[in-house]
This record gives structure tokens, C-alpha cells and sequence, in this order.
């Protein structure tokens, strides 16, 4: 098979380019991304010699770009990761999140109409249910939980889902989206909350943690969510959603502990700065119906997969180290400076 893979020189889209040329060798896979800051063209570099990858540099956005690219290379199934994904970005400027992640996805979708493609495949997220209270550790998100959003980036995701649905009965268009919790691992831009906290300790810069750092999340090892959106793609049912989780609940304070004690850094690093607009409390997703229906379970322990995201960190640093300039800085004091 042909695939494009949009976003693929992102976090989650190059793990799952390295997971599908690993595990199926046999299918092509073309890499479509517009490169923004925190695209990195140097993660793609273990796999850009290969016979059967290609990279092209495109907008999801662009209708011209993405059919030329869909005529020259006529895929079998479409996997889109290409997004805006930042909390605090979407706040500071909804705008791009609306084009890229609404848009782009309705660009992406009018080719697959065009050229006949097998299946598209949105890669969403459990931010779309909106969020959990902390005194109820037996709710969970299940694909029934109703749309409730509480930023402009989850808001842009609910709407790129819900016009994939539309897509779907409308149309025709075999469908299938996927809502992850969220993901840790190797190449996660240093914005989010893990990579940011292992840099900035190695660094013994302060560390710092919206509000009290009460809020829970439901973490997964990018390794299990590139398996599971492998499962739908192959033995998914069209027209359906899935939730991806990890059952692996964790308060942000002490995922930071956690890392201090890792690197052997003290915990008076910790910086506590003023809580984020909206910030949701809880996510937890109930991953029963991936379960029953493909079989998928999680496979890495948290205690496990943070050990082994520390050692990318540490084995890799000039891969980060390179980002955390610039532009980033630029964008780091913004959020952090002054709260």
C-alpha cells in the first residue's frame, strides 16, 4: 500500500513513520509537512534514504500541493497528524488552529474524494470530551462522552472530527478517528510538559508547573498509540471512533518528582506559575472498545517508557538542544516569564 502520513516530521507522526517501515516494510510511505516550528526535518533522518519514503514539503492547506501530490502518488489510505497542537499557543493565537486543523483537514479529505482513497484516518484527541473533576476517579471518556471543549486548540480538533463524521454520511468517505491521551517518548517537542522538564532539569533551570500541578493525565507511550492506529487502519470499522488509552493516571506535580529523582536534581527546581486559562483538570479515557473490537492493550509501563524517553533525552541532546533557541526562546519567556 501507499500511504500518506501528514505531520510526519512531528512528534507523534514520526514515531508512527518509524513503527510502519518497521513493521511493514512492503507498504510505501510518503511524509507530507509544512515544516512549522515544531516540525523537525532532522528526526526523518533514519529513514530518508529509503526506497520506499519520500518527504515533501506542503501545507495541508494548500488544495493545489495536496492533489498534485495525491496524482502523483494515487494512496491507498491517508493518516493525518498534521495539526496545531499546543494548548497555550491556541490561546495566544486561534487563528492558525482554525485553518490548519479545520481546513487542512477538509483539503486533505476533498483529495481522498477525488482520488478514490481507501480510508482517511483522523488522529484527534481526548481534549475534544473536554475534562474529568478530580473527586470522580470512576468516570472515564468513552467514545459516547459528549463534545465539550475548553480551548481554541480542543475546539479546532472537535470540529475537524465532527466535519470528518459529516464527510462520512455525506459522502461516502471511509473514515475512521482515533482520541489519544496524552503521549510521551522519543522526539516530543520540548514545549510539552515531559521533554520540557527533562531539558530544563539537565539544564538546573527552574521548572515550571501551572497552578498547583493538581492536574491528572492519562499518559501513553508513543510506541502503544502508533500500534493501536495501526489496528484501525487494518481491522478498524469505517465510520467509527476509537479512544487510545493508557490507564496510567498521573498528576503533573509528580511527573515533575519523578524526573527530578531520575536525574538526580533537587526539587526546589520546581517554579509554580499562574494556572493556564481553562486549564481542564483530569483526563482519563476508557479504552475498552479498541480493546474488545482490535485487541489492543497497552504494552509499556509508565515506570518503563519514562525511563527510556530520559535516555533519548540524554543520548540525544543535540536533537533538542538545536530547538531550544530562537524562535522557542522567544515563545518560552512569553509563557513562562512573568506568571
Amino acid at each position: 500500500m501507499t500511504i500518506i502520513v501528514t505531520g510526519g516530521a512531528g512528534f507523534i507522526g514520526a514515531n508512527f513513520i518509524f513503527y510502519m517501515m518497521e513493521h511493514h516494510p512492503e507498504d510505501r510511505i510518503v511524509c507530507l509537512d509544512k515544516l512549522t516550528y515544531a516540525g523537525n526535518f532532522s528526526t526523518l533522518a533514519p529513514v530518508m534514504g529509503k526506497e520506499n519514503f519520500r518527504f515533501v514539503r506542503a501545507d495541508i492547506c494548500d488544495r493545489e500541493a495536496v492533489h498534485a501530490l495525491f496524482e502523483e502518488e494515487r494512496p491507498d489510505i491517508v493518516v493525518n497528524f498534521a495539526a496545531e497542537s499546543h494548548v497555550d499557543r491556541s490561546i495566544e493565537d486561534p487563528g492558525v488552529f482554525l485553518r490548519t486543523n479545520i481546513l487542512g483537514t477538509q483539503t486533505l479529505m476533498d483529495a481522498c474524494r477525488a482520488f478514490g482513497v481507501a480510508r482517511y484516518h483522523q488522529v484527534s484527541t481526548d481534549e475534544v470530551y473536554g475534562d474529568l473533576p478530580l473527586d470522580r476517579p470512576d468516570l472515564f471518556f468513552t467514545e459516547q462522552t459528549p463534545i465539550h471543549t475548553s480551548s481554541p486548540y480542543s475546539a479546532s480538533k472537535a470540529s475537524a472530527d465532527l466535519l470528518v463524521l459529516a464527510y462520512h454520511r455525506t459522502y461516502g468517505l471511509p473514515v475512521t478517528i482515533s482520541r489519544c491521551s496524552n503521549n510521551y517518548g522519543p522526539y516530543h517537542f520540548p514545549e510539552k510538559l515531559i521533554p520540557l522538564m527533562i531539558a530544563n532539569c539537565l539544564a538546573d533551570k527552574p521548572l515550571p508547573v501551572y497552578g498547583e500541578g493538581l492536574n491528572v493525565r492519562d499518559w501513553l507511550y508513543v510506541e502503544d498509540h502508533c500500534r493501536a492506529i495501526d489496528l484501525i487502519l487494518r481491522r478498524g470499522r469505517v465510520g467509527e471512533v476509537y479512544n487510545i488509552g493508557g490507564h496510567n493516571e498521573m498528576r503533573n506535580i509528580d511527573i515533575v518528582r519523578l524526573i527530578c529523582r531520575e536525574l538526580g536534581k533537587p526539587e526546589s527546581l520546581i517554579t509554580y506559575v499562574a494556572d493556564r486559562k481553562g486549564h481542564d483538570m483530569r483526563y482519563a479515557i476508557d479504552p475498552a472498545k479498541i480493546h474488545s473490537e482490535l485487541g489492543w492493550l497497552p504494552q509499556t509501563k509508565f515506570a518503563d517508557g519514562i525511563r527510556k524517553t530520559i535516555a533519548w533525552y540524554l543520548d540525544n541532546r543535540e536533537w533538542w538542544e538545536t530547538i531550544l533557541s530562537g524562535e522557542y526562546q522567544d515563545y518560552y519567556e512569553r509563557m513562562y516569564g512573568n506568571r
